[in-house]
């Protein structure tokens, strides 16, 4: 498991880094929210673990549009607001469960495990076309059966045009989907540099079609 752990108290960070390396579990950690974007650029996690004051921004922005973005993500929120509201407020910004600090490892490691498990429960579909599958419930790539890990956007790109396979996709369509976790929009050279390392990370697959100065289409290889 990677977990992605957004906390500004380096002391608290290593605590909760160090008991999830025991239980075989790998954490990034992020003190801003500026860092947590760049690794979800990288690498989508299995979970995210996410504390509510930042030093560049509040967690529930964050919350609110990194959900928007994938939807079956599991996020927990982990922080000192423990009033009523503050929880609420957690839940209404797309927080799956919330646990105020102070807390108990094992406690915290017992709701991970079962945001975890539910995640897996929902039975979203797999996106397929010319060996490339995305299943949305565990937001899993594989291409020919090998696993293949991809950013958020590469991510995103491909369940855009996996939900479209057969139609021609424009760039500004997809240019109007793609926004970042700051609610800008992603530029076309982004899309072209994302499209790029795309395609690599799936070995230049044939069903990734470019229809010239209008955009891109999955589509089955012929027999």
């Amino acid at each position: 498991m990677t977990i992605l752990y957004l906390e500004d108290d380096a002391a608290i960070a290593a605590a909760v880094r160090d008991f999830l390396a025991e239980k075989g579990w790998r954490t990034v950690w992020c003190p801003t929210l500026a860092e947590a974007r760049r690794a979800l650029a990288e690498r989508l996690p299995d979970l995210v673990l996410l504390d509510w004051n930042l030093p560049d921004g509040e967690g529930t922005a964050f919350c609110r549009a990194l959900r928007s973005r994938s939807p079956q993500l599991p996020i927990l929120m982990l922080t000192v607001r423990s009033d009523t509201k503050d929880i609420l407020d957690g839940f209404a910004c797309g927080a799956d469960d919330y646990v105020a600090k102070p807390f108990d490892r094992e406690v915290l490691f017992s709701r991970m495990q079962a945001l975890l498990r539910r995640s897996g429960q929902q039975g979203g579909p797999v996106l397929q076309c010319g060996g490339i599958a995305l299943d949305e419930s565990r937001q899993a790539v594989t291409c020919r059966g090998r696993p293949v890990s991809l950013g958020f956007l590469e991510y995103q790109l491909l369940r855009l045009l996996l939900k479209n396979k057969g139609r021609t996709v424009t760039r500004q369509q997809l240019l109007a989907e793609l926004w970042d976790h700051n609610g800008r929009f992603v530029n076309d050279n982004t899309l072209t540099v994302t499209m790029k390392r795309l395609r690599e990370k799936l070995g230049q697959p044939r069903c990734l079609k470019t229809v010239r100065s209008f955009g891109y289409r999955m589509e089955e290889d012929a027999p």
